[in-house]
């Protein structure tokens, strides 16, 4: 799978942070993203696609009949989800993929899912893009993000901690999904934001 550096360079982060993940994000969850992962995948139907699948914490969350697959660039990441879909029993197609180039005919999905992804994909513009392309007309796109927030003081500390986060997590802080959605033409359903607008959830359709 070709890459740019700047993917290169996140996947080696998250290769790195793989065996940690799941005990950091246990927390942050609790704390921030309450009920976010329940959110977004209760909504999905039909032939789903979830990008940057991690390590699979989104499975438990599916309904049943859904045909999911679920894609991610980093191989230790992947492993993971994959022990934890068999621990499931869980029938679903996990691979090695680019949220930015995916390898998928258009109109191939009813859903797309994102959860706390496109803060660390180098680019979070073309990644939609892609969504777009890759759903069906109508197809819906569901995501759960932690994104810049409205309020002043909130956004100058996330601005000022950005350049560490981004040098050290390949986690960007002040990016927000709505900045790109209508300009690629997705039409915009719902927004929910908490937690002093820091978390954002999007559901979003593909006219």
């Amino acid at each position: 799978m070709e890459s740019n550096p700047e993917t290169e360079r996140a996947r080696r982060i998250w290769n790195r942070n793989a065996p940690q993940y799941d005990a950091g994000m246990s927390f942050l969850e609790r704390w921030l993203f309450s009920g976010g992962r329940e959110w977004v995948c209760g909504q999905a139907e039909g032939r789903v696609l979830e990008l940057a699948v991690g390590t699979g914490r989104n499975l438990p969350f599916y309904p049943g009949g859904v045909r999911l697959t679920g894609i991610d660039f980093s191989p230790v990441m992947l492993a993971i989800a994959r022990r934890r879909a068999a621990d499931l029993g869980l029938d679903v197609d996990l691979r090695m993929g680019d949220a930015q180039a995916l390898d998928f005919e258009d109109a191939s999905f009813d859903t797309v899912v994102v959860t706390l992804a496109l803060c660390s994909i180098p680019d979070d513009r073309q990644t939609l893009s892609e969504v777009k392309r890759v759903l069906e007309p109508g197809g819906r796109l569901l995501l759960l993000e932690h994104v810049r927030s409205p309020h002043l003081p909130v956004r100058a500390l996330e601005r000022a901690l950005d350049p560490l986060a981004v040098r050290l997590q390949a986690d960007h802080l002040v990016r927000d999904p709505l900045d790109h959605l209508p300009a690629l033409g997705f039409a915009v359903d719902r927004i929910e934001r908490s937690r002093l607008g820091i978390v954002e959830r999007v559901a979003a359709h593909r006219p």
